[in-house]
């Protein structure tokens, strides 16, 4: 079955990546080798010349020549083991196309990376998969299609494929996070960079890649680089897989020629533009409305209209949700989505959510936002704080009208839909703080944590309000900072009141765990000490 956050797929002129999905729903081996037929293996320099000849470049949102990658790796290997890494790790929300590949058309994929694998002499595939079992189940059922047509006198498994499946995070698909997580450790990017054609896998000289990049490999081998190059642009031959989501009537995958107009793929999807149209994703670009008129599907196209293509990720905002309200929504999820192994990261991207959030209350300022910008831009271990800083900056110039009835009127009377997408996992949870006001002594740390969610009363005691799931990391972090061990989380969404987490576990003396455990709870409400549950005033 198709998982829901894989939407319906489209196209625009000839399919190749997604040919045949309009008459089922999967692929299975024989299906794709009719087709497709079946690849034979190619000289490492017949590859290389290959994509060089139409510039073929990675799709995940970097655009590094594939080509350049493939000699790499085999001059860090020589004559020794190197690994072919496939990075299906889509943590991107408003990205749905390698979750589409991996669920629909698995065996292009795998085509691409058995290529690779044959041509550099690679000790085996690893298909890395994030956020779902169904594209996981798919991959693993595509490997055992390919080996049992290896028993019965096939081909298919030249080479060892090995499927894992690990954490879906914001920054799980980063290349050094990736590599980190299949080698069975924290996937977060690595403090220092470290190239993956040196070091990767287990060690070994590694080709890391996209999913569509390693179906797009295929394609070109199945093709040529003639054929290849008969759709597209001079300058970038061949078709790209798009996400669009946000403001369109319904969310789909398209498959369009480089070169298309971005106008024609928002009507595709019957779009309403609003305020603006992100590109790229989360570390992506605003284009106002009158850009997206103009803007040509390409990387020198959004280049030229002031954006990145990036992962082909289209989020038409649309005319019914407060713009600056969204894009300080996403902010904070940034900033609970942090590594937190750096300053930059750990302290900076909750400064930029905060200021973002004051903005949209009318209660901030443009500048402010900016001094908490430049705070992490540069500085950072990975590239999360440079990308949140891209998406905030951008922010503030497409919503300069926004942000100006927000400051003179505290909002531009729309409501914040919750338009761009965030992850399924955490779309409908809801928390709140509560507290033990027989513990509180109004320090007022839990403001200064997590002042989105906190304020505190003239006599320094704290009121709440719910948190959404995607702060949730931010909300556990000030329960555990509470100095009078006086706070907890509990969910408040699903089957009812629920804690998760509790600063008592640092709580030595037994009486009083039993004590917090037995006693009902109050919530503060409004700025009069409230008789707490042992009999006595908070304050």
């Amino acid at each position: 079955m198709i998982p829901a956050r894989v939407p319906r797929v489209l196209r625009m002129g000839p399919a190749r990546l997604t040919a045949g999905l309009d008459h089922t729903r999967r692929l299975d081996l024989p299906a794709h080798r009719t087709l497709h037929g079946a690849p034979e293996p190619r000289e490492l320099g017949e590859l290389i010349s290959q994509a060089n000849e139409v510039d073929m470049r990675g799709r995940g949102g970097a655009a590094f020549p594939f080509a350049r990658k493939l000699r790499a790796v085999a001059d860090s290997a020589g004559s020794g083991e190197s690994v072919v890494l496939v990075n299906g790790a889509e943590g991107e929300p408003a990205s749905s196309k390698d979750a589409m590949l991996l669920t629909r058309n698995p065996h292009l994929v795998l085509d691409g990376a058995v290529l690779a694998a044959e041509a550099l002499g690679a000790r085996e595939v690893v298909v890395a998969t994030a956020g779902g079992e169904v594209a996981e189940a798919s991959v693993a059922a595509a490997v055992a299609e390919r080996r049992a047509a290896n028993v019965s006198g096939g081909a298919e498994s030249r080479v060892p494929i090995r499927v894992v499946g690990i954490k879906e995070r914001f920054i799980s698909g980063e290349g050094g996070a990736l590599v980190n997580a299949v080698n069975g450790q924290e996937g977060i990017p690595p403090g220092r960079k470290r190239r993956a054609a040196i070091s990767g896998v287990d060690g070994l000289p590694t080709l890391l890649s996209n999913t569509e990049t390693y179906a797009q490999f295929a394609l070109l081998a199945e093709l040529g680089p003639e054929r290849y190059a008969e759709v597209g642009t001079s300058k970038e031959p061949g078709t790209i897989l798009l996400t669009v989501s946000g403001g369109a009537a319904s969310g789909a995958v398209i498959e369009a020629p480089t070169g298309t107009y971005l106008a024609d793929v928002l009507a595709l999807t019957e779009a309403e533009v609003g305020d603006g149209v992100l590109i790229g994703g989360y570390h992506g670009a605003w284009l106002s409305a009158e850009a997206a008129q103009t803007a040509v599907i390409s990387r020198e196209g959004m280049k030229q209209a002031g954006a990145t293509l990036g992962a082909g990720i289209i989020v038409p905002l649309g005319e019914s949700t407060c713009s600056l309200g969204e894009a300080a929504r996403v902010a904070s999820y940034l900033a609970a989505e942090s590594a937190g192994q750096c300053g930059p990261c750990r302290l900076g991207l909750p400064d930029i959510a905060r200021a973002m959030c004051a903005l949209a209350e009318g209660t901030g300022s443009v500048d402010a936002v900016r001094r908490c910008v430049r705070g992490v831009e540069r500085r950072g271990a990975c590239f999360h704080p440079d990308g949140t800083a891209k998406f905030v900056l951008s922010a503030l110039d497409a919503f300069e009208s926004e942000i100006a009835l927000h400051l003179e009127h505290g909002s531009c009377g729309r409501p914040v839909r919750g338009v761009l997408p965030m992850p399924e996992r955490e779309a409908d949870v809801e928390y709140r703080l509560e507290v033990d006001w027989s513990r509180c002594q109004g320090h007022g740390l839990c403001a200064h944590l997590l002042p989105e969610f906190v304020d505190l009363d003239d006599y320094g005691f704290p009121s709440f309000r719910n948190v959404p799931g995607w702060m949730a990391k931010e909300a556990r972090r000030t329960v555990e900072m509470c100095p009078a061990l006086a706070l907890r989380l509990v969910q408040t969404t699903g089957d009812g009141p629920k804690p998760v987490g509790s600063p008592l576990r640092l709580v030595k003396d037994g009486v009083l765990k039993k004590a917090w455990a037995s006693a009902p709870r109050l919530t503060r409400v409004g700025a009069v000490p409230t008789r707490n549950a042992f009999g006595g005033t908070a304050g």
